[in-house]
């Protein structure tokens, strides 16, 4: 077989192994997907909103007013580099967690680890629904003590990445990216409990593919349009948001149940 033939092989082999962990998770899939596109346009703007600002001044700031054009703006704003290493990081930690799961889900008696990951995972989503509806949910987002308990972390976290912000581009960019997917959030532990549910390495990956993918608009939207896009846009998506997220959090109640 000559090289280009193997090649043709092994791309076959690649794209039907992704189409077997695909298959039959796509309401997984796009339930994540929603829930991150619920979730960024208010929890995310929130919480890594002053990392990209931040970020996009500091790449805006190395070009002078004399090079400055739409191009560069616009490509000072999307912070491409960011995203796809937050997204690497999502995705690694879906992997690992599905595959955590897989292991454990095959000792005897532990069948029932996937429901209730699904269950956990809803649990979230349903807290952050019900918090955006106004009702208050102890030990899901709605304590002051948890809150400033993650965002202490986060700004920990955050100053230990510190140096990576002087000029977050290229390599430096991508290693920010990787570094800030770290960063305690209630979003994405419900996310990884959704994934860790589907009991396969690969589904778990493209689980937290889709819910990565779901945040960046509101992020990229940040970074392009800065801070005009915390005006009005933002007071339409809060009420949309929480609704989303309780249909979400309702079908992976209902795949828990499939599961028992």
């Amino acid at each position: 077989m000559d090289q280009g033939a193997y090649l043709d092989s092994l791309l076959v082999a690649g794209v039907a192994h992704c189409s077997a962990a695909i298959d039959g998770s796509q309401g997984l899939l796009f339930a994540l997907f929603m829930a991150g596109f619920a979730g960024g346009a208010t929890h995310c703007l929130g919480m890594c909103g002053p990392f990209v600002i931040s970020q996009v001044q500091a790449r805006l700031e190395t070009v002078s007013l004399s090079n400055m054009s739409e191009l560069k703006r616009v490509t000072g704003g999307a912070l491409v580099p960011y995203h796809l290493g937050r997204g690497t990081t999502y995705m690694v930690l879906g992997g690992v967690a599905a595959l955590a799961s897989q292991q454990l889900t095959q000792i005897p008696g532990l069948h029932w680890i996937a429901a209730a990951l699904l269950f956990f995972a809803a649990l979230f989503f349903l807290g952050y629904a019900f918090r955006g509806l106004g009702v208050k949910m102890p030990g899901f987002g709605a304590s002051q003590d948890a809150s400033e308990t993650q965002s202490a972390l986060a700004r920990a976290w955050g100053k230990t990445i510190k140096p990576l912000f002087a000029h977050p581009v290229g390599l430096r960019g991508y290693a920010l990216g990787c570094a800030l997917g770290f960063i305690p959030c209630g979003l994405v532990y419900g996310a990884l409990a959704a994934s860790a549910a589907s009991g396969n390495w690969l589904t778990g990956v493209f689980a937290m593919l889709a819910f990565w993918l779901g945040t960046v608009p509101a992020l990229l939207g940040l970074g392009l349009a800065g801070g005009a896009l915390l005006g009005r846009w933002p007071d339409i998506a809060r009420q949309a948001a929480p609704v989303l997220l309780l249909i979400n959090g309702g079908f992976l109640l209902y795949l828990a149940t499939q599961l028992l």
